[in-house]
């Protein structure tokens, strides 16, 4: 079991190690314009399927929000 914190709130995923693109997914937040920051660096885009996550880690999910 992994344990993240994410948005200052704790959470347990079954996998032992995923990529933050496995994280989106699991969110259900595929296809949603936002920024991740993990243990303080954000992660580009362009890294989700690469960056593997690790137990312990604190992330900061922010999505965009439209409107006016």
């Amino acid at each position: 079991m992994m344990q993240l914190t994410i948005n200052g709130k704790p959470r347990s995923f079954d996998p032992a190690s995923f990529s933050v693109a496995h994280l989106v997914s699991t969110l259900a937040l595929e296809g949603k314009r936002l920024a991740i920051e993990c243990n303080g660096e954000i992660v580009p885009r362009s890294q989700f399927t690469e960056r593997q996550l690790k137990d312990g880690d604190k992330l900061e999910i922010v999505g965009a929000v439209g409107g006016g």
